[in-house]
């Protein structure tokens, strides 16, 4: 019986050790398909934020979209959710949305009032009935929707149970194509607890980091800013307006499993009339600062217009 438990130890062993002429080998390869454009990032409809981000949604790489509550994070998100299958066309996508914040059918809400131009209060006649026409249109786009790749989860799970839906998920529909495999996340403290919050979420970015690796994998995971960039004392600081890695709700374990983090802020809802050490103006403006760009990029900020009330962003 040891026998065969040290054998199985050593295979086990012999498969996580690899010389480095495999490493190197595979390094040659993704540049080369990078080169002659066999392996490319997923473009969004913003060309600077393509441009920070290794021309989109990367390949291999976890990327972090925070932001306080109201900021937008949540429709950036399905905005790039719904970009990679738009304006990617001759790539192959299947998308795992973990929806944890709402269910399913409002995030194809969002969709709708992108695509249609109507809030989402107008779709729902929170005020008075929809109009014949507008459902009509809406009736349209969602036949095309029921075409795009994409499995909702909406009920929040602990990490383990995260990491063998997106294994089983992948062995079901991903191994042995070449599909870009998206997995969003939305968001990391909807997780269902084990032990403490950090604790849960520090498992949670572990499975992350393993799960990336798989091919032609991308994570977007939303994360919940902490109350500290609200506090008066920043708020009437220009040189403190800007978020900060300490800002971030765990950030520590979220830091260390991005490749990229961004957060989304709108400072007018601070009712901060100038933004920052430059003054940046913040009527219907919507900032997203690149904290961290593991492919050399510096940190950055770059700015939108606010359109949420269609679900949109509009770069400057």
């Amino acid at each position: 019986m040891n026998k065969i438990h040290s054998k199985l130890m050593e295979q086990r062993l012999s498969n996580l050790i690899r010389p480095m002429s495999t490493v190197v080998k595979e390094a040659v390869n993704y540049i080369n398909g990078r080169r002659d454009h066999s392996i490319v990032s997923l473009k969004t409809r913003w060309n600077k934020f393509n441009k920070q981000c290794m021309g989109g949604i990367e390949p291999n790489t976890v990327l972090t979209i925070a932001g306080i509550s109201g900021s937008g994070k949540s429709s950036m998100a399905n905005l790039i959710t719904t970009d990679v299958i738009d304006l990617n066309k001759e790539e192959d996508i299947i998308i795992l949305n973990f929806s944890l914040e709402m269910v399913g059918f409002r995030q194809v809400g969002r969709t709708l009032s992108n695509k249609l131009r109507r809030t989402t209060s107008t779709l729902y006649s929170s005020e008075k009935d929809l109009d014949d026409s507008t459902f009509r249109q809406v009736i349209s786009v969602t036949n095309q929707l029921k075409k795009y790749p994409i499995y909702f989860v909406d009920s929040p799970i602990p990490p383990m149970q995260v990491r063998e839906l997106i294994y089983n998920f992948y062995e079901t529909y991903v191994k042995g194509t070449n599909k870009h495999f998206l997995i969003v996340y939305d968001h990391a403290l909807l997780t269902k607890q084990v032990g403490t919050v950090l604790e849960t979420i520090s498992e949670l970015e572990k499975v992350f980091i393993e799960v990336k690796k798989l091919p032609l994998t991308s994570i977007i995971q939303l994360a919940q800013m902490n109350r500290n960039i609200e506090a008066s004392e920043r708020i009437n600081n220009p040189t403190s307006h800007y978020p900060m890695r300490s800002d971030l709700s765990s950030s520590d374990a979220i830091f260390h499993a991005s490749d990229y983090v961004c957060v989304i802020h709108r400072p007018e809802i601070l009712n901060i009339l100038e933004y920052g050490p430059s003054h940046l103006p913040t009527n219907n403006k919507v900032y997203l600062h690149i904290l961290k760009n593991r492919d050399a990029g510096k940190p950055c900020i770059l700015e939108f217009e606010n359109d949420l009330a269609f679900n949109n962003l509009v770069e400057c």
